[in-house]
């Protein structure tokens, strides 16, 4: 059975988690314009699977999947970042990247598998 509805998309769910994680760690940050940007790229990964996936066509929907996995990878640059800058400690960054990198495979596959 096709999916009928973005939610059921497996990609979208786990992006919709990788944002709540990332609101959760970042909400005391005290740099307020680096927690606003990582907030901001992290649910416009999710926000773009469903966009796309309510365009007419797969073109758009790759579109906007790409566009997704462009703020994915903003948000994992974020990440590196913020080990550096001693906003998380490397074991504290590790899951997030873990979860971060999964769904970059998984949006490369859904990618892949509707340009086929």
């Amino acid at each position: 059975m096709a999916v009928q509805k973005f939610e059921d998309l497996l990609v979208w769910q786990k992006s919709q988690a990788l944002a709540v994680t990332i609101y959760k760690v970042f909400k005391d940050n005290n740099d307020f314009s680096f927690r606003d940007q990582i907030k901001r790229a992290s649910v416009s990964i999710s926000n773009n699977i469903a966009e796309g996936f309510d365009r007419n066509s797969n073109a758009d929907f790759s579109r906007f999947l790409y566009i997704a996995l462009s703020s994915n990878s903003e948000v994992r640059s974020m990440l590196y970042l913020s080990i550096s800058l001693n906003f998380l400690s490397q074991d504290e960054s590790r899951e997030l990247i873990e979860m971060n990198n999964e769904i970059s495979k998984m949006l490369h596959g859904l990618i892949k598998s509707i340009k086929n």
